[in-house]
C-alpha cells in the first residue's frame, strides 16, 4: 500500500523516549491525520499489520453504532411455564437472554422487581436460562493467559448478570490490625477466608501484592473456596478487587433466590438451561439502557466483556433472526467486512477474533485504524463514538494521563494494553483548534515501557505548527 506522506520521521521527544524504552522503530506504527486533510502529517510504519489490544473496540463499537443505532437494545425476556393462579406459577420460571451486556447488579434487581410487579408471588418450579441465542464455542476461560478468575476472561454469555463477577471490598481496620473484606453480592457458594496482612508502607501497586487461591467445588466441599494472601497498606484506603468465581448459572440462580425474596417472593427451585417453545408470549420483556450508553462503558473503561456480546449483537445484522435464530463470531465478522466495504474502506490485513481486543491474533494496521477514525468524524454516529472515549487527565482509563498539561480535557482516546502491546488511538484537539486523528501502536517485549513515547507524541500532536 502506497502512503501518501507529510513526514515520515518521529518527533525528537518520541524518539529519544522510545530509545530510552529500549523499543526500535521498526517495532512501532504511526498515524497521525487532521481529521479534514488529504495526507497524513505523519506515518511511520503505518501500513504495517499490528496488535492492536483493546483499540480495537474502536472499530467494534463504530461498527455497533452505525449497524445498529445508538438507540439499539438488547432484551431479556421472562416467560412462566405454566399456570398462574392467585400469584402461584404452578409451573417453571425461565428467562430468555438475547446478550444484554448491561444487566448489572442493579438492573437484574429491577428486572427481578418488574416480574415481581406483575402479581407473581410463588414460583413452585425451577429457573430456566434460555442461553440458545448465542452458537459460539465454550473453551477454558484460562486459556489466553492462565488466569481464569480474572474477570475480563469472563465468556459471552446469552444471559450475563453482573459480568460475573464478585467485587470484595478492602477496607484498612488499623485499630485491629486487619483487613475487613465485604463479598458483594453476598453468595451462599463462597467461602473465604481472609490472611491478608495490614501493613504501614506505600500502598504501591496493590492488587500484585494479593494472591487469592481458589477451588472450585469438588465432592467434599459443594462451594468455591477462596484463601485471600498477601499485603495490604493502610495508605491504599478502601479499593475493590474483583474475581469471576462461579458458573454463570449458579451465579444466577444464587442472586435470584435472594432477589426474588428480597421482594417477599417464594421460590425453592434448582436452576437448568433449556429452550423456551414456540408460540409462548413472555410475561415480561426487560430491555438494556440504549447502546449510546452501553459503548461508554466498553471504551472509556475497557470492558472486554460488553465488547465481545456487543461483537456478537452485530451478527444479527449478517443473517435476519427469522432465518438463523441465534448469532455466532463468523455472523459478526460477515456483519463487519459487509460494512466496511460498503462504506469503501479495504482492510486486507484486518484480523479479528472477538472484537475486544483480548487476543493474540487481531491485527490491524495504524493506517487503516487512523482511516476508520476518519470515517467515524464524518458519521451521523460521531457525536456518541468520540463521547465514549476517554478524556485525557479527566476520566476512565486516560483519567491520570497528560493531567495538568495543556492537553488534559483535548484528547478523547482509547487505551490498549496486553503483554508485549499498548497503543492509543483517538482524537486530539490542537492549540489551533484542529481536530486531529492520532494512532500509536507499539509491539515489543518493552512494550510496557511506552508510555511516556505515547504522551509524547499527543503533546508534539497538540504543539505542532
Amino acid at each position: 500500500m502506497a502512503l501518501p506522506v507529510l513526514s515520515a520521521a518521529l518527533p525528537e521527544s518520541v524518539s529519544q523516549a522510545l530509545k530510552q524504552a529500549g523499543i526500535p522503530e521498526s517495532a512501532i506504527s504511526v498515524y497521525v491525520k487532521e481529521v479534514t486533510a488529504k495526507q497524513p502529517a505523519l506515518t511511520v510504519n503505518a501500513d504495517t499489520a499490528m496488535n492492536p489490544a483493546s483499540v480495537m473496540k474502536l472499530l467494534t463499537t463504530y461498527a455497533g453504532l452505525e449497524l445498529l443505532g445508538p438507540a439499539y437494545t438488547w432484551r431479556t425476556e421472562v416467560y412462566a411455564l405454566g399456570k398462574i393462579e392467585k400469584g402461584i406459577l404452578q409451573g417453571d420460571l425461565a428467562i430468555k437472554g438475547y446478550g444484554d451486556p448491561n444487566l448489572n447488579l442493579e438492573n437484574f434487581w429491577l428486572l427481578v422487581r418488574r416480574i415481581r410487579q406483575t402479581g407473581l408471588k410463588e414460583i413452585t418450579g425451577d429457573l430456566i436460562l434460555d442461553t440458545s441465542y448465542y452458537n459460539i464455542p465454550r473453551t477454558d476461560p484460562g486459556a489466553f493467559d492462565g488466569q481464569p478468575h480474572k474477570t475480563y476472561n469472563v465468556f459471552p454469555e446469552a444471559v450475563l448478570v453482573n459480568y460475573l463477577t464478585s467485587a470484595l471490598h478492602l477496607t484498612p481496620q488499623p485499630e485491629n490490625n486487619t483487613v475487613r473484606v465485604v463479598v458483594d453480592p453476598a453468595s451462599e457458594l463462597l467461602d473465604l477466608q481472609n490472611n491478608l496482612k495490614l501493613t504501614r508502607g506505600n500502598c504501591g501497586d496493590w492488587r500484585n501484592q494479593l494472591h487469592a487461591n481458589v477451588r472450585k467445588p469438588d465432592e467434599t466441599n459443594t462451594r468455591v473456596s477462596v484463601i485471600l494472601t498477601g499485603n495490604y497498606a493502610i495508605q491504599c484506603g478502601q479499593n475493590t478487587y474483583h474475581l469471576s468465581l462461579h458458573e454463570n448459572a449458579s451465579y444466577i440462580h444464587d442472586l435470584f433466590k435472594k432477589l426474588w425474596a428480597q421482594q417477599d417472593g417464594l421460590f425453592r427451585g434448582a436452576v437448568r438451561n433449556g429452550v423456551i417453545p414456540k408460540g409462548i408470549a413472555p410475561l415480561r420483556v426487560y430491555y438494556s439502557p440504549p447502546l449510546a450508553e452501553v459503548v461508554r462503558g466498553i471504551n472509556k473503561f475497557s470492558n472486554n466483556v460488553a465488547a465481545r456480546q456487543l461483537y456478537l449483537a452485530l451478527g444479527e445484522t449478517a443473517i435476519p433472526p427469522d432465518i438463523q435464530p441465534s448469532v455466532s463470531l463468523d455472523q459478526s465478522n460477515v456483519a463487519v467486512r459487509r460494512w466496511l466495504f460498503a462504506k469503501r474502506l479495504s482492510f486486507p490485513e484486518l484480523v479479528i477474533e472477538n472484537g475486544s481486543g483480548l487476543s493474540r491474533i487481531e491485527r490491524i494496521s495504524a493506517y487503516n485504524m487512523g482511516e476508520l477514525l476518519i470515517a467515524a468524524f464524518q458519521s451521523p454516529v460521531m457525536p456518541e463514538f468520540m463521547s465514549s472515549m476517554a478524556i485525557a487527565g479527566a476520566d476512565g482509563t486516560m483519567r491520570n494521563r497528560l493531567r495538568g498539561t495543556l492537553v488534559a480535557g483535548k484528547a478523547h482516546m482509547k487505551t490498549g494494553t496486553l503483554n508485549d502491546v499498548m497503543s492509543i488511538a483517538g482524537y486530539v484537539l490542537d492549540h489551533k483548534d484542529r481536530r486531529i486523528a492520532v494512532v500509536f501502536f507499539i509491539n515489543h517485549p518493552h512494550a510496557g515501557n511506552a508510555r511516556t513515547a505515547i504522551d509524547a507524541l499527543i503533546r508534539w500532536v497538540y504543539e505542532r505548527a
